[in-house]
């Protein structure tokens, strides 16, 4: 959806209550898209515990960041605030995989 797209749907809005309808239902779409993200990061952890490999890898990070930022520049959102968003995200999960695989090798997964 193009930045103009994006922008043309909020401008549509008329009251309080179509924006609040319209950011609730972005807010349910952003959970389904984080329950999804968080299942790829489990499938991940699984798939390392198999090779021994590390819950942070840094090219990784940067890489996602990057993509990231340039796709919120296209899209008219700070590329700022995407990073910000995305390191926290990114530092939970990486978190969350290393204690997972911290219990694997102590035998408790």
């Amino acid at each position: 959806m193009s930045h103009k797209t994006i922008r043309h749907r909020a401008a549509k809005c008329n009251s309080m209550e179509e924006v609040r309808a319209g950011i609730d239902a972005i807010d349910v779409a952003l959970v389904d898209l984080l329950a999804e993200r968080a299942a790829f990061v489990d499938r991940a952890w699984r798939l390392k515990q198999r090779g021994g490999g590390q819950a942070l890898v840094q090219w990784r990070v940067d890489e996602v960041l990057a993509k990231v930022q340039a796709q919120a520049e296209e899209k008219g959102l700070p590329p700022e605030l995407a990073e910000a968003l995305w390191r926290q995200m990114m530092e939970w999960f990486i978190h969350y995989e290393s204690k997972k695989l911290e219990n694997h090798r102590k035998g408790r997964e």
